[in-house]
């Protein structure tokens, strides 16, 4: 990265220590050869900081290395994304199969933990909702081309936008359809059970 060289190079020409440095922005020494090494980049009260004790603007530090710094960002949102959708779908997967098992081993007790689980299960795909909205991925192939680091052409993504309608009435009706199921499936376990 370039602002790591542009730290060392301006620290090196007043002719300061990375410790003194770290004092004069206060941050750590490890933070500053971190810096210079491009292992990591400084938040932004730091580039302030070092701004300042360059007598520099933040332009001449950061120039050429705004398209990294947002390279990183948006890696770390993929990977974000991809933790959440996994543990969302595992959530899911272990709300369908504890079902019936916590209900016979525990009745009453079993029904409140799998509603806990539910409820947790659904807090997480209302994260990976928020992921999506932000993105603007709603389709399968959007999500997927989002995941690999790939953008779809235009002409592709407004194929999938126009998709959009109908996958949305087809998730309702399967969300219905097996909120039914779930439901039908519960009723008949209260009454086998616990009555």
């Amino acid at each position: 990265m370039e602002l790591g060289s542009q730290i060392r190079k301006r620290r090196q020409a007043l002719g300061l220590s990375q410790d003194e440095l770290a004092q004069r922005v206060y941050a750590t020494r490890q933070s500053v050869s971190n810096w210079e090494n491009g292992r990591t980049c400084p938040d932004i009260k730091s580039l302030l900081l070092l701004a300042e004790v360059f007598s520099a603007t933040l332009d001449d530090l950061v120039k050429g290395d705004i398209a990294e710094m947002k390279k990183q960002i948006d890696e770390a949102d993929k990977a974000a994304f991809r933790r959440d959708s996994a543990i969302f779908t595992a959530l899911f997967a272990a709300m369908l199969v504890t079902c019936i098992p916590l209900v016979m081993l525990w009745r009453w007790w079993g029904l409140a933990a799998w509603s806990v689980l539910a409820a947790v299960a659904f807090a997480w795909s209302v994260r990976v909702e928020r992921w999506k909205k932000k993105y603007d991925i709603q389709t399968w192939r959007e999500i997927v081309a989002f995941t690999e680091g790939q953008t779809l052409s235009e002409i592709e993504k407004a194929r999938e936008a126009g998709k959009r309608p109908y996958q949305k009435a087809l998730l309702a009706a399967g969300s219905g359809l097996l909120g039914a199921a779930v439901s039908l499936v519960m009723l008949w376990l209260w009454r086998r059970f616990i009555l």
